[in-house]
């Protein structure tokens, strides 16, 4: 019997692009504040694009073509959760609410950074101690309402010198890694990690000197996480006639996680195509035969109404955009220890990649209905 021939997986992340990935990640980029982000992926994706430009609230888009008449759409979104400074108490403790899906169970204990206009002011979210919390009663849990930030201050007054009132944002300090060469983990994978890959797949483009006959618009988009806002807006300027997006899913391989609900999804095992309302039939076609093509391994996710992604944004714009969704399985989401798996990273980048290669009978994107 004839020994199977193993293929050797082609590695598509470098020391250069994992250099600028980290830098990436560990730049705060929260919703509504995204330009030092976007700055760092501009900077990035310049060299392997024919021009760019960035709309009035921060969605940052690299052309490859863009004389073209027939428009393509990679996207992903650039904003992290966070927090805004909503009270500061007269003896210098602060409450704050969310921008964006932030967690208050995880916040207690966490080091924080007060973005204000003179610069990063240091704090922590206080919590009391194990010791003084048994009491008899019931053990109170972070709730909103009992979060609080400690910057060292004693008095409102003092506070305020520091730069810091309501409507200051605050990001967690957590900062990238690797974990066993084989996880990626930070704070704001979801979704900065889509923005890295949709640039991962203009460099290969540019290095492997492919030519396009559509123009590929390269999308890093504000404010998902507050409601589409960004994809929202910048659909309505591109008019594309596809959107592929790349966001993450969850990994419901870990504890406390319902499958019946949640689906059967695990990192490692490839990226993930939707099936939705709004993932139109025939580009998820593309992209099945595509990963089949390529022996890319890939899963599979369905979603009852919604993608709750920029997917929905760009399938309802305009006259209906024919779009799809690739997802990056992700564990221990909106939390600072979020963790994606290197092998999901590239095959994520591969699949994006020759799909836009991708040629049926002498035709490509354009022949989709």
């Amino acid at each position: 019997m004839s020994k199977k021939k193993e293929t050797k997986r082609e590695t598509i992340v470098n020391n250069k692009s994992l250099a600028f990935f980290e830098k990436y990640i560990n730049n705060p980029s929260p919703t509504g504040f995204e330009w030092e982000g976007q700055k760092l992926w501009l900077d990035y994706i310049k060299p392997y694009v024919d021009e760019h430009y960035v709309d009035n609230y921060g969605t940052a888009v690299a052309v490859i073509n863009p004389k073209a008449e027939y428009k393509v759409v990679i996207e992903a979104h650039a904003d992290e959760i966070s927090w805004f400074v909503n009270y500061i108490t007269s003896d210098g403790l602060i409450y704050v609410i969310r921008n964006g899906g932030s967690d208050h169970q995880i916040a207690p204990s966490k080091r924080v950074n007060i973005h204000t206009e003179s610069g990063i002011v240091k704090a922590v979210f206080g919590w009391p101690a194990i010791h003084t919390r048994h009491g008899g009663e019931k053990e109170e849990t972070p709730q909103l309402k009992n979060i609080f930030l400690d910057c060292g201050c004693t008095s409102k007054e003092e506070v305020e010198k520091l730069g810091i009132h309501v409507g200051c944002v605050i990001t967690y300090e957590d900062e990238f890694m690797v974990l066993n060469d084989r996880y990626y983990v930070g704070r704001a994978l979801d979704n900065r990690a889509g923005g890295f890959m949709i640039a991962e797949v203009a460099r290969l483009l540019h290095e492997n000197k492919n030519k396009l006959p559509f123009g590929l618009y390269i999308v890093n988009a504000v404010q998902e996480e507050i409601g589409l806002r960004g994809a929202e807006m910048i659909a309505h300027k591109i008019k594309p006639n596809v959107a592929i997006v790349t966001d993450v899913t969850h990994d419901t391989s870990t504890p406390m996680i319902n499958k019946i609900t949640q689906g059967d999804l695990a990192s490692g095992k490839g990226p993930v195509i939707s099936y939705a309302p709004a993932v139109q039939v025939n580009l998820n076609k593309l992209l099945v035969a595509t990963a089949q093509k390529n022996n890319i391994p890939f899963q599979r996710q369905a979603s009852s109404r919604s993608t709750g992604t920029d997917t929905d944004a760009f399938a309802y714009s305009n006259d209906g955009v024919v779009s799809a969704l690739i997802s990056l399985p992700l564990r221990y989401m909106h939390t600072t220890v979020e963790m994606i798996h290197k092998d999901d990273v590239d095959n994520v980048i591969r699949l994006i990649y020759h799909a836009l290669l991708e040629n049926q009978n002498g035709q490509d994107f354009r022949y989709i209905k």
